[in-house]
């Protein structure tokens, strides 16, 4: 552990004021880069129906463009959180910016579905990076005390870059034709590389990473005594993210499709579901540190899939309850990742620190990239709305992993 003033790691709840200054750029540094990466991820989504209109495609095949994205994206953070227990936090951090910002522009330029789909994978890889890398550099700066609230501050992010998305996407398509909007939408992704001049003034790793000089490797989560925590976090991982991605995927084209919404007027459905998120994940991460971490993934496994079962299955016209209920489902569903960055963080020694959370959450998200996949497919016959409860089944997924789990609130990080 270590002691100096200069050095120390925060042991209160007044996380921010007791950081350190290089601290206190790390959180800003991981905050403006995850909320980049939701902003990459979202301009998919958002653009998906004039994608498919584009180019002749059936919901089979636009399922498949975010699968493609959330599978590369697993072999992208599980590379990633080796280069960060052998590079370090913020170098490899710029890596994963330079790649998913670089890609996503590029998928404007797409002249066909195959090359559209063979970028897309390619973003995956620094997309499935960037946030275990984040969120283990402010997880090492940051005490027990503190831990959740303050990872859970970046993870709020997530929700700043879907509004910008959304912002911009529906500018985007107010001002120009469906078929050339999206191909703008895809290369404002360019923006976050200006990221790296900020990242490159200051910030540096925390001390526990500089202390352990840490030899990233695969074996050592999977060495006995951390072989059930592989495989069940990555367990909890893929039915949180089995459900999410479920509803990320296919909420604009439910909208679009079931409720009769044109692309312009979703803008305001999904500006609840944006609300709710970013208040979820300052929540969550609150009751995480009150709580305890399983605790705080059980209450939203079962909030998530009940209102994801409500806001798809009820009957009702577009402009009734289904506004109203994007608030609490965007603040479930959103909730429920507070934890993930403080809970892996405290599940691996320091010298798996990123190693274990890269892998764990990325195999996760690679599992349950095929959910929004087979909402596709079964979306053929049921509908999207009737497809999407099978985000339902993701989050019992969640739920039931948890039984072998550790709870690790309190637990100082070395």
């Amino acid at each position: 552990m270590v002691h100096t003033a200069e050095q120390k790691t925060i042991r209160t709840g007044r996380w921010w004021r007791d950081l350190p200054r290089p601290g206190r750029k790390a959180v800003v540094g991981a905050f403006l880069g995850y909320g980049l990466d939701s902003y990459d991820f979202w301009v998919l989504p958002l653009g998906l129906p004039a994608i498919a209109a584009t180019f002749g495609l059936n919901t089979g095949q636009t399922g498949l463009l975010s699968t493609m994205t959330l599978l590369f994206s697993a072999a992208g953070g599980v590379i990633a959180g080796v280069l960060a227990d052998r590079l370090g936090r913020v170098r490899t951090l710029m890596i994963t910016v330079v790649a998913y910002a670089l890609c996503t522009a590029l998928c404007g330029l797409a002249p066909d579905y195959g090359t559209l789909l063979v970028l897309r994978a390619l973003q995956g890889l620094g997309f499935g990076g960037e946030w275990a890398t984040g969120a283990v550099l402010v997880a090492e700066y940051v005490g027990a005390a503190g831990r959740g609230r303050a990872v859970s501050v970046v993870q709020s992010a997530w929700a700043v870059g879907w509004g910008a998305a959304a912002l911009v996407s529906t500018a985007v398509f107010s001002l120009t034709e469906p078929t050339t909007g999206w191909r703008i939408l895809f290369l404002t992704g360019a923006l976050p590389a200006l990221l790296l001049v900020y990242l490159r003034k200051g910030i540096e790793d925390a001390p526990a990473f500089s202390a352990e000089r840490a030899r990233g490797s695969l074996h050592a989560i999977f060495r006995r005594d951390l072989l059930r925590h592989t495989v069940f976090a990555s367990a909890l991982a893929t039915g949180v993210q089995g459900g999410y991605y479920t509803l990320a995927t296919w909420l604009p084209s439910y909208l679009h499709k079931d409720r009769g919404l044109p692309a312009l007027n979703a803008g305001g459905y999904l500006g609840f579901l944006v609300v709710g998120a970013f208040l979820g994940y300052l929540v969550g991460g609150h009751l995480a540190d009150r709580f305890g971490r399983k605790n705080t993934f059980r209450l939203f496994a079962v909030l998530s899939a009940a209102l994801l079962l409500l806001y798809t299955e009820l009957p009702g016209s577009a402009g009734s309850y289904v506004m109203y209920l994007g608030l609490p489902l965007g603040f479930c569903a959103s909730a429920i990742f507070s934890g993930f960055g403080a809970y892996l963080s405290e599940l691996y020694p320091g010298e798996a620190r990123g190693t274990g959370p890269g892998f764990t959450y990325n195999i996760g998200r690679a599992v349950g990239a095929f959910f929004p996949a087979f909402v596709g497919f079964f979306a053929v016959h049921y509908g999207i709305g009737g497809a999407m409860a099978f985000g339902a089944v993701a989050y019992a997924l969640a739920f039931t992993a948890l039984f072998w789990l550790p709870e690790t609130r309190g637990r100082e990080l070395s």
